[in-house]
């Protein structure tokens, strides 16, 4: 894997706590430039941030989900060559004919036959990492126009001109996406470069290219992904979507902890994750994580992964995980035999669980309060007829959409009308008729009006203002309850639901009625700020 020394280099450079102090000195060096007519190539925090992100020169995207993993830098061996320029070569731009001008009406439009074009260039820069450099031509005027750092740069009351300025902290492709921007007011992003056009817009003070790169990873952020973008976005100084990440992280816990971006965070996105009150996973699942994550590290260290090792690369992060709430059973058969921990603690750990005068622990022994679910109801009330509600196999379905990422968790169910039964039944969510999770369940009813509730596996991710498909297919009792004054719109907390009627379904259920009256989901409430 190529990012083997990613976050041990990491360690040795100053990290996004300091940006703030660095944009301070930019500040500063900015009014020296206006006032005194002195200029550096670029602002003291540049050459902090290179170090701090030298591990954003390459970005790939990979097979398995779409997961964002930030690589090493390009200049290393089996890298993969500089992406190619954004637009024709270099020196034509549309400008080849000796009237293009008039070919071309808008002030937008000449601006955009300019970029990465040498004619009329007055400022090269030369950027990558030294091997990999590409040489960009540019224009002044256009740079200053959109940014306050190229303004301080070339109109600062400049001491010195420069033909060419070096910027090997940048990628060429994400260098030519700000260019792009700057020029033509188009934003064009990727998975593979998303991550480096943010460090760039962030060097260069361009919020708005910032912000579309923020909203592009938080639209394609899924479990697989979503610690190593919060290691990413605590690193860039982005609250919302470190946020988003949370919301998925707490949702999805076991499938995030499990993924392959989580060994590479550094260590103190790991210490939040650890002692993260509202992590929806079991404590053993997060013992095995932090396993993982620092036999990652030993490799990155070149170390052996011994369980003593392992130990060490931990350090007090291993007391956040609250091992002591674990069930005996849990404990005796996995983290006891980890060979992580002493052997007085695991003797203090089986007194703990065993003894009524328990020993003293470094160990949280409270249990994680995890997140609490919501339930979507979407009947007014219920009724029962002696002629209805029938299954024999058939579908019953709903479609539905939200204004707000939500995690779907399973449906309430109404089960028999006509005394106590069990039930089996395939719960099935879908969007744009692909499958997204399945499961086969089975539950008691006990002959009242009451819903019964089933599950998914996992929680599913739910994106906003796209319609999902909600299906049950039971098997039991031939009469059961079913639901009625359906609502087309339900709101939960923060989150508006929006129903309506599904193909698919079989057996009578639509918005006005039927069977699935419940969505079960975690999602935002009124309490989260």
């Amino acid at each position: 894997m190529a990012m083997s020394n990613l976050y041990l280099k990491m360690s040795t450079k100053p990290t996004s706590k300091r940006l703030e102090s660095m944009i301070s000195q930019s500040n500063g060096w900015m009014n020296d430039v206006f006032s005194n007519g002195s200029l550096n190539n670029s602002p003291p925090f540049a050459s902090n941030l290179q170090g701090a992100h030298s591990h954003l020169h390459s970005v790939s995207q990979k097979d398995t989900g779409g997961l964002l993993q930030v690589m090493q830098p390009a200049s290393n061996p089996g890298s993969p060559p500089p992406s190619p320029p954004l637009a024709s070569p270099i020196g034509q731009g549309g400008t080849s004919d000796p009237n293009w001008q008039a070919l071309k009406p808008t002030v937008r439009e000449r601006n955009a036959a300019m970029f990465n074009n040498d004619l009329m260039a007055d400022i090269r820069f030369v950027v990558g990492s030294p091997g990999c450099t590409q040489v960009i031509p540019a224009h002044k005027y256009v740079l200053a126009t959109g940014s306050s750092v190229f303004y301080a740069m070339f109109y600062g009351g400049l001491a010195e001109c420069k033909e060419e300025i070096e910027v090997p902290d940048v990628e060429p492709s994400a260098f030519l996406i700000l260019l792009k921007y700057l020029y033509c007011d188009e934003i064009q992003l990727e998975a593979d470069t998303v991550l480096a056009t943010l460090y760039v817009a962030k060097k260069y003070i361009v919020p708005h290219l910032a912000r579309a790169c923020v909203n592009y990873l938080e639209t394609s952020l899924t479990a697989k992904n979503a610690c190593l973008l919060l290691s990413q976005s605590r690193l860039f100084e982005e609250p919302e979507l470190m946020q988003r990440c949370w919301e998925v992280i707490d949702a999805q816990a076991e499938m995030a902890l499990k993924s392959e971006g989580f060994v590479d965070i550094d260590m103190s996105t790991l210490e939040s994750v650890l002692s993260r009150e509202t992590l929806n996973c079991k404590e053993m699942n997060l013992l095995e994580a932090a396993l993982n994550w620092a036999a990652a590290e030993c490799g990155r260290r070149d170390m052996e992964a011994t369980p003593q090792n392992k130990r060490a690369m931990l350090g007090n992060a291993l007391y956040l995980i609250r091992i002591p709430t674990m069930t005996l059973e849990e404990f005796a058969n996995g983290a006891a035999q980890k060979g992580i921990l002493t052997q007085q603690e695991t003797i203090d750990i089986f007194f703990h669980f065993t003894a009524n005068n328990k020993p003293s622990l470094q160990y949280p022994i409270k249990a994680r309060a995890g997140l609490k679910s919501q339930i979507c109801h979407r009947f007014q009330s219920c009724a029962y007829r002696s002629n209805q509600w029938r299954y024999r196999g058939r579908c019953d379905s709903i479609q539905f959409s939200v204004d707000r990422r939500i995690f779907v968790v399973g449906f309430g169910l109404y089960g028999s009308s006509n005394g106590a039964a069990d039930y089996s039944v395939k719960i099935e969510l879908k969007r744009l008729g692909r499958v997204l999770a399945e499961n086969n369940n089975t539950f008691f009813s006990d002959g009242s009006s009451n819903t019964f509730h089933v599950y998914f596996d996992n929680p599913i991710q739910v994106e906003p203002e796209t319609f999902y498909t909600a299906s049950a297919v039971l098997d039991g009792g031939e009469l059961s309850y079913f639901g009625q004054e359906g609502m087309s719109e339900v709101t939960v907390g923060q989150v508006t639901f929006q129903f309506q009627c599904s193909s698919e379904s079989t057996n009578g259920t639509g918005v006005q009625g039927g069977q699935i009256p419940e969505l079960i989901f975690y999602g935002p409430t009124h309490d989260e700020h």
